[in-house]
């Protein structure tokens, strides 16, 4: 048995410890325990006592190399630092490898400094792995000194320098090498292309790319093709990207699934769709990077229905969605409100099991929130084992949206409590609630505290809330203060609030200035036409209405049509103002004609400040009788069992009269009637609205 072992210690680390496994597992069992000895001999814990024995009979390079099989790094390095040791060139590409793997800086340069101090001269592959190990340690110049030293350097030594240099961004250097190469191959070229698409620089990326397909040494692989797409994906060229699509067809380059992925992408932010969808189709292997990127390029065209499809798709391929699918599907449906929509995908994560500790379990929250069910998104918030801070102001933003701002305003104190730190998306929710619970001095106190306090600069966003927030309740000398020593010149969200103001107090002036900031910024916006138009009519200023309407037909500003629509059973029902294109019109008109009937009697009076037609007062009540958002609602009362919530979306924001009356309508009805308009959500029920009349 010790002649065994006398043998076995003469192997090197790695056959030494291979050996011995092999010898203990064809052991007899009637030899187990002379066995489990000689491997208890040999743990990792007696291994300590091998590499000392090494040391001591100077066998330096045995010893580092079962410290390196080991990874123990800082232990090599101080044994490679005594001055006795002589490293091979083995273990110091051995021990880089380790550090390049670790992106261990430190520890890098002194196995760097030993080769110097040992008299160790490097050959050029160990030279390219420290030009490899500086690089991968974002220490491009360091690697460049090296560079520049060595007495020898092939095409792996440029190749290192010019994509690392690519790769952090130091374009201009990495071209200035790419030109002094003696000799290039294609990852060279595809190193220097895609550096210039990663820096945003499409238009070199081409130009260089038709360099090389001039030169007639080089083929393109499928990693410069894809770059390249890349690239005209970037300037938004489909006549190029087609160019390089009949190349690749031409190579033979179109079986490869990293080129019709590339395809794929670059169709699709050209703004041809329908062309991705087919390379789509033709893709062999999909994996659910390609599905999630045709499923959100649908999205962004705006081709919901279409998204929505590829997705029902994709759960029946047998591939499963990943997190970004979710938040991509879960998005669409908070960005179209298809509440029962995002209800079955949520429904769908649960039985395949998400987790809650991802961005997507976030985006559940988001997705409720922004469809008005602020009581499904607080129970899935509560589910969140540690909420982020786009969960914690999703929730904000949602309470404050749909007429809860205590609520809002109460769970900012508890993100506060938590240690979260609010983004500046978060003191959006946050002032919105302040504006719609009328606290304008708490207001004032949470915008001054976001530069304060919590060391945010104010956005746009910010001061277009405050002067809402101010406007709103006729403090427009404050208002005009806060606009004078904005940083950046006013946007037309701000413009817009301080309009909408005006509109509510009757301050025609400032109404105008504000007006006419708007014209400059979005001349062909109806809505400000509109608007000012309104805050002519209350005030009785007629011709200025009638220059009004005239401006806008020498401009060709049209009005938006009001479209108001409700989901019934997965049904959308659409109605624009004085429709009769349902099939129970008649039963529709009939009933708005009693509800309207039964609303006098209760006191209701019809708003007709703010139709903007200077005719007589009956002929102005009929013009309101038939808006859009009347017409859906009369249509769910009846459509529905008696009881049953109501909830009716609107582009435009919902006007004066019509939040009057759907107050009145809820109270007689004695239904729950929700309100989604440009603005916010309405809750109105037994009378009143969620937004204690303020939007």
């Amino acid at each position: 048995m010790r002649a065994n072992l006398r043998a076995s210690l003469k192997l090197t680390s790695h056959s030494f410890s291979l050996h011995i496994h092999s010898a203990c597992t064809i052991r007899s069992s009637s030899s187990f325990s002379t066995a489990q000895k000689e491997k208890t001999f040999f743990e990792p814990a007696n291994k300590d006592q091998m590499i000392t024995r090494l040391c001591n009979e100077n066998k330096f390079n045995e010893a580092l190399q079962i410290l390196c099989e080991q990874r123990r790094l800082k232990e090599a390095i101080q044994l490679l630092e005594r001055p006795e040791t002589r490293p091979s060139a083995t273990v110091f590409s051995t021990l880089l490898r380790i550090c390049i793997d670790n992106r261990a800086l430190e520890e890098g340069k002194r196995i760097h400094k030993s080769m110097k101090c040992s008299g160790f001269r490097p050959g050029v592959v160990i030279s390219n792995r420290i030009l490899d190990f500086y690089c991968k340690c974002d220490k491009p110049f360091d690697a460049h000194n090296l560079f520049v030293e060595m007495p020898e350097r092939d095409l792996c030594s440029w190749n290192i320098m010019v994509s690392g240099f690519a790769k952090l961004g130091l374009i201009d250097e990495a071209r200035k090498l790419f030109d002094e190469m003696p000799e290039k191959d294609n990852f060279s070229w595809t190193a220097m292309i895609s550096g210039y698409v990663r820096q945003n620089k499409p238009e070199c990326a081409l130009e260089l790319y038709r360099v090389m397909q001039r030169d007639e040494n080089f083929k393109c692989n499928k990693f410069t093709i894809s770059s390249a797409l890349a690239a005209s994906a970037s300037v938004q060229s489909l006549r190029l990207g087609k160019e390089i699509h009949g190349h690749i067809v031409r190579t033979g380059l179109d079986s490869d699934a990293v080129v019709w992925s590339a395809l794929s992408d670059m169709y699709g932010k050209c703004g041809s769709v329908d062309e991705a969808r087919h390379i789509f189709d033709r893709t062999r292997d999909k994996d659910v990077v390609s599905w999630t990127a045709m499923i959100d390029r649908y999205f962004g065209d705006g081709r919901w229905e279409e998204g929505y499809l590829l997705f029902s798709c994709l759960m029946e391929s047998g591939i499963r969605p990943n997190d970004f699918t979710f938040a991509g599907v879960l998005n669409a449906c908070a960005h179209q409100t298809t509440e029962h929509l995002g209800k079955q995908v949520h429904g769908y994560m649960m039985r395949i099991g998400f987790d809650p500790l991802s961005f997507a379990a976030s985006t559940l929250v988001h997705m409720y929130a922004k469809c008005g069910s602020v009581d499904s998104a607080y129970k899935v918030f509560k589910q969140l084992p540690k909420p982020d801070v786009v969960s914690w102001t999703s929730l904000i933003n949602g309470y404050a949206q749909n007429g809860q701002p205590s609520e809002a305003l109460q769970l900012f104190d508890l993100l506060l409590k938590s240690g979260t730190q609010p983004d500046h998306i978060t003191f959006v929710g946050v002032l919105s609630a302040c504006t719609h619970a009328g606290l304008v001095d708490k207001g004032l106190e949470y915008f001054y505290s976001i530069k304060d306090k919590h060391c945010l600069t104010h956005t746009a966003d910010h001061y277009a809330c405050v002067i809402d927030l101010l406007s709103r309740f006729g403090r427009f000398k404050e208002a005009e203060e806060i606009i004078s020593q904005m940083p950046m010149k006013p946007d037309k969200f701000l413009w817009a609030s301080l309009l909408g103001g005006c509109r509510v107090h009757g301050n025609v002036e400032l109404a105008k200035r504000a007006a006419e900031a708007l014209f400059e910024i979005e001349p062909e916006n109806a809505a400000t036409y509109v608007t000012i138009a309104n805050v002519y009519a209350t005030a009785g200023k007629w011709t200025e209405v009638a220059k009004i309407r005239q401006v806008m037909e020498e401009k060709g500003v049209v009005k938006k049509p009001g479209i108001s629509w409700i989901n019934l059973q997965r049904k959308d029902y659409v109605f624009l103002v004085g429709d009769k294109s349902h099939p129970r019109s008649k039963e529709i008109y009939e009933f708005l004609g009693e509800l309207w009937r039964r609303m006098k009697e209760e006191g209701y009076v019809p708003d007709i400040d703010n139709v903007l037609h200077d005719v007589e007062e009956e002929q102005k009540e009929q013009n309101l009788s038939y808006h859009s958002e009347k017409l859906a609602v009369a249509f769910g009362i009846i459509a529905t069992p008696p009881g049953t919530q109501i909830k009716i979306f609107k582009n435009l924001r919902t006007c004066v009269d019509c939040h009057t009356a759907i107050k009145y309508i809820s109270k007689i009805e004695e239904r729950r009637i929700i309100v989604r308009d440009s603005s916010r959500f309405h809750c109105f029920e037994g009378g009143s609205c969620s937004c204690k009349d303020y939007w």
